[in-house]
């Protein structure tokens, strides 16, 4: 069983096997011991102990799976799914974009990176998905307030909007390697996700 830090978070997901969302241990503890977990995957990464039993003198222990299915109606869930646009914001931009300048292709730190307009906003973009992209400070002050073609620069990318399973994976702070491959298999089959996940999950089992 693997250990994890007591800061790794569970994965979530509906019966049917649908990511719903990640939380902590601590919840899932709760979800354990009310048997509204219906089935695990993944591998364990907790074990928890708790009090003594009265009548028995045993100590309970639950083990905490890294993806958990959770018993409920989940019907509301699906239908507000596939309408789900994913709130914006430059931590899941810079990992949509794995930390990549869209303009120059070059890797940076997060805290060399902005957030993008591909047409500005002076000139009527809007801040959408579908118009940002991650930009090093260089890049961007090159653009300035220019749209790609008038600054003579080229995207390296297209950008897109997160489908919810993806912007599951963009929100989680340190997604193991069997939350990331449950979680490509609910990517749809031509999301760029596909490939910068396989390089990430190639690049851990290499370290391994």
């Amino acid at each position: 069983m693997e250990q994890c830090a007591i800061t790794q978070e569970v994965l979530r997901t509906d019966v049917a096997g649908m990511p719903l969302e990640w939380i902590d241990y601590r919840d899932a503890v709760r979800l354990y011991h009310t048997e509204q977990v219906a089935y695990v995957c993944g591998s364990p990464i907790y074990r928890i102990r708790g009090g003594d039993n009265a009548r028995t003198g045993l100590r309970s222990v639950i083990e905490v799976s890294s993806i958990i299915a959770t018993h409920g109606d989940t019907i509301a869930v699906e239908r507000n799914r596939n309408r789900y646009t994913p709130p914006l914001n430059n931590r899941t931009l810079f990992k949509r974009d794995v930390n990549l300048c869209l303009y120059c292709a070059q890797q940076f730190r997060t805290s060399d990176l902005t957030r993008d307009h591909i047409t500005p906003i002076s000139q009527g973009g809007c801040d959408v998905w579908t118009n940002v992209v991650t930009a090093c400070r260089r890049c961007n002050n090159h653009k300035g307030g220019r749209n790609p073609e008038q600054a003579g620069v080229q995207l390296v990318a297209i950008p897109f909007t997160p489908t919810y399973a993806e912007y599951i994976y963009l929100k989680g702070r340190r997604v193991l390697a069997d939350q990331m491959e449950y979680l490509l298999t609910h990517f749809p089959r031509t999301s760029p996700l596909h490939e910068r996940l396989r390089i990430h999950l190639n690049n851990q089992k290499s370290i391994v």
